[in-house]
């Protein structure tokens, strides 16, 4: 009851069932709407479950594509469900865990980001792209998880780590 009693008062917003924020007010936008990913951690955070972006939304993440999704899309090793607020709607899909022993990390976004553009377009132009905007220290990081991601990524995990395949 107090929740709700605070939500009629305008102090809280309810975005989903449990989930609740203290909405932000732009001088000129007026209410913003929270982060997907804002969302999603909240979800994982309440559920205890682990979450790894997937799909078109890893590929924007990285800057490997421009197209924003409109249904953004974790993996989860949580329960299956659709979350919709505002315009934005957050699915969560349950995955095997070998996806998600990756989560959280560098190489786990960049899984599921070259996953979603497929062998065939990751050109030399996008692996330049990824070599100039992450940290050197970031893509060392790469090879500790290389046995993870599928055969084909192996040599492009290997050329921003910087080690000759």
């Amino acid at each position: 009851m107090a929740l709700h009693r605070l939500v009629r008062q305008g102090v809280i917003r309810r975005l989903a069932r449990g989930i609740y924020d203290f909405p932000k007010e732009h001088p000129v936008l007026g209410p913003l709407e929270p982060s997907a990913e804002a969302i999603a951690r909240a979800l994982a955070g309440r559920d205890r479950t682990r979450l790894q972006p997937a799909g078109a939304y890893a590929a924007n993440t990285l800057g490997l594509s421009e197209q924003v999704p409109a249904k953004i899309v974790f993996l989860t090793d949580g329960p299956a469900r659709t979350v919709k607020v505002g315009p934005t709607t957050i699915q969560l899909r349950r995955t095997t865990p070998k996806n998600m022993e990756t989560a959280g990390r560098l190489s786990g976004l960049l899984i599921q980001a070259l996953r979603e553009l497929g062998q065939d377009h990751v050109t030399p132009a996008r692996i330049a792209h990824l070599k100039r905007t992450i940290p050197a220290s970031k893509r060392r990081e790469l090879l500790k998880d290389i046995r993870l991601a599928p055969a084909w990524m192996h040599p492009i995990f290997r050329e921003l780590a910087g080690e000759d395949a």
